[in-house]
């Protein structure tokens, strides 16, 4: 089966009166018809502007898509002219955004909303794309749908108005929905039942979903595979379960060490990743995560390591960094010790 989205070599730059802004550096990946994938890292990785590249909503100014390609369903949707991809964007590609609350309209009710799109995409009369839009309500959970439809953003909970946005995503039954960090501003048991209801309907509907989040926790049971980004530029890739059972890349350590987890003492500190991302206008030498990295050597700070597959682990388990490549000092690594990190780094000198 070819794959539904094909990434290659895409790269989006912000210019700037202090400088042109990396914002994504390279990025490729593939997802098949019905995949559920994962893009996390720290804010200001370039997640969200990836995701708003594949749908071609960068606005320039002062944004540019400046290289690759972006394969959707056979074609190229940065060949498109804007009428191709107003018809796909909406209909076969939908996005849930980060805060439904400046994405959806405050002077229009939420059933208005809904049916405009099922009007323009799918030719529905009024009376039927309202028919539409209350079963699509019903079905992600909104109580009392019927009265409920014709009520403004401002009247629902954070957590309806995001089931408003999923209902809109879902309405023209598209065959990729990209979910921009779809739980930020809810609390955790409105965000547990909004990803049960995306598993749940991402199983349903056979819907390829791209879940980006800065959360580790998130993607564990939602997505198959998951990609680490870090300034404009993914460092790892790796199904789910390797990525968690078996993390090669320092900065996939220091997320999942941030992290509370169940099975340590209630006593165990959490571990930051020391220092800030790089300035994306100004790049520097070598790996970029190398100025954070407790395990840097010279090489680190000279020559870019690239995506490669990790040796000793799954085939399709691929990493930047020159530590875990063939040869590298942290290849049997388990970075869950530190004296074993230590040990290796120091054995390795």
């Amino acid at each position: 089966m070819p794959d539904l989205l094909d990434v290659k070599g895409l790269e989006t730059r912000f210019f700037t009166r202090d400088g042109e802004v990396h914002a994504v550096d390279g990025v490729s990946f593939r997802l098949a018809a019905g995949e559920t994938l994962g893009i996390v890292g720290e804010s200001g990785c370039g997640k969200s502007v990836t995701a708003l590249s594949l749908m071609r909503l960068i606005p320039y100014p002062p944004g540019k898509i400046t290289a690759g390609t972006v394969m959707f369903d056979g074609q190229d949707v940065l060949k498109m002219d804007d009428d191709e991809v107003r018809a796909i964007r909406g209909n076969n590609m939908a996005m849930i955004f980060q805060d439904p609350m400046t994405s959806l309209n405050p002077v229009l009710t939420i059933s208005r909303q809904i049916t405009e799109a099922l009007e323009l995409h799918l030719k529905m009369n009024r009376t039927d794309a309202r028919k539409r839009c209350l079963e699509l309500l019903e079905m992600v959970g909104i109580p009392s749908a019927k009265v409920r439809m014709d009520d403004y953003p401002h009247q629902f909970s954070g957590g309806m108005r995001q089931r408003v946005m999923i209902a809109m995503a879902l309405s023209c039954n598209p065959k990729l929905i990209l979910a921009d960090e779809p739980t930020t501003a809810l609390d955790v048991t409105i965000q547990a039942q909004i990803l049960e209801l995306l598993k749940k309907l991402a199983k349903e509907f056979g819907t390829a979903f791209i879940l980006i989040t800065h959360d580790l926790g998130v993607v564990a049971g939602m997505t198959q595979r998951i990609h680490v980004m870090y300034a404009g530029r993914i460092v790892e890739k790796a199904d789910t379960g390797e990525l968690f059972a078996n993390p090669k890349m320092p900065y996939t350590w220091g997320l999942l060490r941030s992290i509370p987890r169940l099975d340590e003492s209630r006593r165990a500190k959490l571990r930051p990743i020391e220092g800030l991302p790089p300035d994306l206008i100004n790049l520097p030498v070598g790996c970029c995560f190398a100025a954070r990295c407790q395990y840097k050597r010279d090489v680190c700070t000279e020559k870019e390591p690239e995506l490669k597959v990790v040796p000793k682990a799954k085939p399709d388990h691929e990493a930047r960094c020159w530590g875990t490549q063939e040869g590298g000092w942290l290849v049997d690594v388990d970075y869950r010790t530190d004296t074993t990190v230590m040990a290796a780094v120091g054995a390795a000198s």
